[in-house]
């Protein structure tokens, strides 16, 4: 379950997904999350639809891995798509027992919000799947330099924010490990109550924290080491520009909103 977790993770390759620029890929992933919102209909959610796996298409990322990523999630979906069922208010009624009442529009309305989490996990997946860690910084850091102007640290920021994300496969290994070490000396993670399994974690968590403070200390020795230096004056090997393919990809995500907010 836990090696299920895709966010984070980089899938190198040389599609045209891949070669967007990564400020255009972190605007259009915005855009992407208020075209999921405005998709209010069937069509809307079909067409949402229809586009992510274009993109998935054309990212050259098997549908079986992206999807592999929703698995630890299914309780909350499925947990979101329950409560919207039975505690929907109003609407034709079509089943009521005690304090479950299920109407037509709270399945719809259930539906509804099941697809857009699920959209809105693969799209933001897709994003890091495609985008190597440098190129996330380096994107980031570029959109929010306007708020150099109110000395805002905009450079640590980004990379914090990237070397976090970063992490988190390396994360989830370590954490695979240590519980089949644990199970191996007889811990049990699944079994008991709830105190009970909370109590479990404890021999998780100590050595996961333990790693994670280890990880982040050789880290800052490394970059340190090497004279590393953000921000102001900082070179970089691959420089960015926005292509003729970035604009492109642009247009087609407003054409949709521009769509969407006129009937569909």
């Amino acid at each position: 379950m836990i090696k299920n977790i895709t966010l984070g993770q980089y899938f190198p390759g040389n599609s045209i997904i891949h070669r967007l620029d990564a400020r255009m890929k972190l605007v259009l992933v915005i855009a992407i999350i208020v075209l999921i919102f405005m998709a209010d209909t069937l069509i809307g959610n079909i067409v949402v639809l229809a586009f992510l796996a274009v993109v998935m298409i054309l990212s050259r990322i098997s549908v079986k891995f992206v999807l592999r990523g929703l698995k630890p999630l299914w309780f909350i979906i499925l947990l979101t798509f329950v409560l919207n069922t039975f505690f929907y208010q109003g609407g034709t009624e079509l089943f009521s027992w005690w304090i479950f009442h299920v109407s037509h529009e709270g399945l719809i309305s259930a539906v509804r919000l099941a697809a857009r989490l699920i959209f809105l996990i693969t799209g933001t997946t897709l994003l890091t799947l495609t985008t190597s860690p440098i190129s996330l910084t380096d994107g980031l850091e570029s959109l929010m330099k306007p708020m150099k102007v109110i000395r805002f640290p905009v450079h640590e920021l980004a990379m914090m924010m990237t070397i976090a994300m970063r992490f988190i496969p390396t994360l989830i290994e370590e954490t695979d490990k240590i519980m089949k070490a644990q199970t191996a000396r007889g811990a049990e993670f699944d079994s008991g109550n709830v105190i009970k399994r909370a109590t479990g974690m404890v021999p998780l968590l100590v050595p996961l924290f333990v790693s994670a403070f280890r990880r982040a200390d050789e880290l800052a020795f490394a970059m340190e080491s090497r004279c590393y230096h953000g921000g102001e004056g900082r070179t970089r090997l691959k420089v960015m520009h926005l292509g003729l393919r970035d604009w492109i990809a642009a247009g087609i995500v407003a054409a949709l909103i521009v769509f969407m907010a006129f009937g569909f």
